[in-house]
């Protein structure tokens, strides 16, 4: 059996508290890793967040890697992202 690659997202919050998460893209259970982090994504779900600076917009769901990922970026200093890109994640159209 292959192993799922997961993206590993490392931050800070506005205190200076730092975070290292594993996005999942699970419904359940978003992010692991910090429950703070667990908790912001839990707060802003069913809101609309912009997958970029400049746009597409996009319902916070805990399922959507592209979106909890955007919220970490929002809410938080995203100091470093690894792993594969979120899998739901589209370009701006032009």
């Amino acid at each position: 059996m292959r192993r799922q690659e997961v993206l590993t997202v490392t931050g800070s919050f506005d205190d200076g508290a730092t975070y290292t998460v594993q996005i999942t893209g699970r419904a359940d259970r978003p992010v692991i890793g910090s429950h703070r982090a667990a908790a912001l994504v839990e707060l802003h779900q069913g809101e609309s967040v912009a997958l970029s600076p400049t746009g597409p917009m996009k319902t916070v769901t805990g399922g959507d890697e592209a979106s909890v990922l955007a919220v970490l970026r929002r809410y938080t200093d995203v100091l470093e992202e690894a792993g594969p890109a979120p899998r739901r994640a589209r370009a701006p159209e032009l």
